[in-house]
Order: structure tokens, then sequence, then C-alpha cells
């Protein structure tokens, strides 16, 4: 496998873009393969080299690189007509319709352009409407850059997790544990009137794929409803891809206030969505005193992509399909952890995935979870398994990164750059490219 000219291409990117790339997780050791194309499940890079395709861009691509005829059709149309206008169109309110239909927090929406400016917006929302201003944040959470939750620390020693964002700004944040129950209880005990909002991903998606707790979301909902504080779910990565049309709080069965959206929703193009109750979203201007804008929110070739990408899912086996190939994937990691890597902790769920390269093995394997880490506590792994950011952080990351990412490509599979991002399976996928990933694994491990 050669590289000659993704080294040639990075070489040119240090002298034009900051680190040689435009989003710092692509920074991979010890420089980035540049993609040509994509076909079907894999990707080619600029030397020729083809790879199994699981990052799929981060999660926006559920049916990989070969979306359906429908979809294709949909952005060639809009684009054909003209790249955007600066007014609406009808495919925006077709697409919020649709949405609004299937996702049981939604009433109404306001698309934007990112993940980020979706969390941004709703960040805004809930200190608008409640007339507060602490959000509660998950410690290992991501949110997007964004001032408000790219926060570090506990209790009253919090500051920003990067250079640039104000000191005076991580005051207003409040980070805890994942599914520590004790914790956020003690939080709203302390600040519980002062709290707009309390802002987590339904699993922790950018931090190992940690699933919640019996419980916990329940104890979210709660205390939000005692409080009157918004209780906002980040599906910009579970969107779409966990519990289907529902998204994962149709899977886990409770409803938040408000919810963000990225990725699918856009069928592979740029794009964010703030939905929830109706008298929520409606706070934004012009109907409402919380200013929020954008020139390509709502752009219609994104529109219309999402549209199509989802009417395909609702009409189709979609999700039948990337939730069994997660599953044979899962079943098969787990087995092979048990042979090879004993303390290796599989975990996922869908379409979702990920070996977290935990340091301890459980006793007996015994009633173990089969098909990803549930966070059952009668499975013999269930106090070992990460429940927390910092859990997934006291991994063996160095070893992920620096071997066995490299192993995996060296044998044509591409999977995130770290063992943080989640990894996702897609409707182009098939039951021998599952194979084919086992057998890579096995070699790597």
């Amino acid at each position: 496998m050669t590289s000659d000219e993704s080294r040639r291409l990075y070489d040119r990117a240090l002298s034009v873009l900051a680190g040689g790339v435009n989003s710092s997780v692509r920074a991979t050791m010890p420089y980035p393969f540049f993609v040509q194309k994509g076909d079907g499940g894999h990707v080619v890079d600029a030397d020729g080299n083809r790879y199994l395709d699981y990052v799929n861009g981060y999660g926006p691509l559920l049916y990989g690189h070969s979306p359906p005829e429908e979809v294709q059709a949909a952005v060639q149309k809009h684009s054909s007509q003209g790249p955007m206008y600066g007014a609406p169109t009808e495919i925006e309110v077709e697409h919020a319709e649709f949405v609004a239909r299937h996702v049981p927090s939604v009433e109404m929406l306001r698309f934007v352009n990112s993940g980020t400016e979706a969390t941004v917006s709703a960040v805004r929302l809930a200190r608008g409407y409640t007339g507060r201003d602490k959000i509660v944040v998950m410690q290992g959470g991501y949110h997007g850059a964004q001032e408000s939750t790219l926060v570090e620390g506990e209790g009253d020693h919090v500051h920003p997790s990067t250079r640039g964002i104000p000191q005076e700004f991580a005051q207003h944040t409040i980070p805890v544990p994942f599914n520590d129950t004790e914790a956020i209880i003690e939080v709203f005990q302390e600040h519980g009137d002062d709290i707009a909002a309390v802002l987590t991903e339904p699993i922790l998606g950018n931090k190992g794929i940690v699933m919640p707790v019996d419980g916990y979301h329940e104890t979210l909902r709660d205390l939000c409803d005692d409080f009157g504080s918004l209780l906002v779910f980040d599906e910009v990565i579970t969107g779409f891809r966990v519990g289907g049309l529902q998204c994962a709080q149709g899977k886990f069965g409770v409803t938040p206030d408000v919810t963000t959206f990225g990725k699918i929703i856009g069928g592979g193009f740029p794009v964010g969505a703030i939905g929830g109750r109706a008298e929520i979203i409606e706070q934004f201007s012009p109907s409402g005193p919380v200013f929020q804008s954008g020139t390509f929110s709502g752009h219609p070739v994104t529109m219309a992509a999402g549209h199509a990408y989802l009417q395909y899912a609702a009409e189709h086996d979609v999700y039948e399909h990337v939730n069994a190939l997660g599953e044979q994937l899962r079943e098969g990691l787990t087995e092979i952890c048990r042979e090879q890597a004993p303390e290796y902790t599989v975990v996922g769920t869908d379409s979702m995935f990920k070996v977290l390269f935990t340091r301890d093995a459980p006793d007996e394997f015994e009633g173990h979870c089969d098909a990803g880490c549930t966070q059952r506590e009668d499975c013999p792994r269930y106090e070992l398994c990460p429940k927390t950011g910092a859990d997934v952080a006291a991994c063996d990351t160095e070893r992920w990164e620096r071997v066995f990412w490299q192993q995996m490509k060296e044998q044509g599979v591409f999977l995130t750059a770290n063992q943080y991002e989640s990894q996702f399976v897609s409707y182009a996928h098939t039951e021998d490219d599952i194979e084919e990933t086992l057998d890579a694994y096995r070699e790597a491990l």
C-alpha cells in the first residue's frame, strides 16, 4: 500500500491550511490519506488504495457513498434550479413536516447549517425562554465548537477547555459526569433555580459510545420538570441513526423539550436543526425575542437531500439492514475480544460500534452483553464498563491511535481517527464486508 500522493498533498496543505486540515480530527499520524472518491461502502484515496469505510463522514452517510437514486435525483433537481435564493422554498416546509411527524419531541423546527450552530442556538434559546443563565453539560459530551460547552472541571473549579474562550463563559456552565445520578441531583439542589437547561447526548457518541444506565434520562426529565429547566437532547450523532425515524429519544422513551440535529437530517450536506415544542421554538425571531438567523439556513439542496434521505428510509428496510449488520459486527467483535483481548470492551447500538481499549478484564464471561455494552447490571463486566467520559479517557488511547488504527488502515479498513468518535455501518455495507472487517480486527488485535 503506497501513500506517495497523499504525502505530497499533505505537504502542500501544510502551506495553506492550518495543520494541513480543515477539521482537527482528520490529522491522523503521521499524515492523513487524501480521499479521491467514495464508492458504496468504500473510499478510494489519492494513491488508489481502497478502504472499507466506517467513518461515513463522521455519521451523515447513512447510505454510504451510493445514495439511492431518489436522493440523487432530488439533489440534481434542486441544484440545477439555482444554488440558493435568500427566500423560503417549499422543500424546507416538506422536510420540517416529515421530521415533526416522526420525532416525538418535535412540533416545530428551525433549520441551520451545522450541528455546532444548532447547539449554539439551542443554548441561547433555553436561556431566552427560561430567563436563566446556567447550562448543565456532561463531562465528555460534545456539542460542537461553541463557548458555552467547551468547558471542563467540576463544581466551582471549571474553566474553558481551549484557549480563546474567556473564563467568564465557563462560570455559567456546570459539567457533571454522565450516568451519575447523585451528582446531577446535587447540582439541581444547589443551582436548580438558575439552570436554564440540561444539555446531553442521549448516548455519548464522541467519547467512546457510552450508553445511559437504567433510569438516568428519566432522572434528568424529572429534575427539569421539577425545577422548570429545559431538557435538551443533542441528537446530532444519534438523530435518525439510533432508534430509526424516532431517533434515540424514541428508543429510550424519554421526550426532551428541545432536540438538536445535524448529519443525517441533511442527507450528507452541511446542516443543523433545532426542534421542540412549538411554544419554545417560537421564541426564535421573528416570532419571538431570541435572535437567530443564517444566510444558508434551509438551503434547498440540503433540504431536498435530507428529505429524500429520510423518505427513502421510511419506505424501505434501511434501518433493519444497517442495524442487523451493526449487531453482526458487534457480536463478532465481542467474540474476538473474549479470545484475544478480554480486557477490551465492545460498545455501540443500532449501526454504531467501537472497541474501547479498557484495561481490566472481568473474572468470567457467562451472561456477557453479546452485541455491545448495554449497561446491564447483571452483566459480569458491568462494574468495569465505561460509564462516563473520564472512564473512556482512562482507556489505552495511545495504543488505539498509534498502533491499532494504523494496522487497520494497512488492512484496508478506515476507522475514525482516535478512540473517542463513533464508527458507523452504512446501508451500502454487506455481510461479506462485515466478515472482512472482523478478519482485520482479528489480525490487528
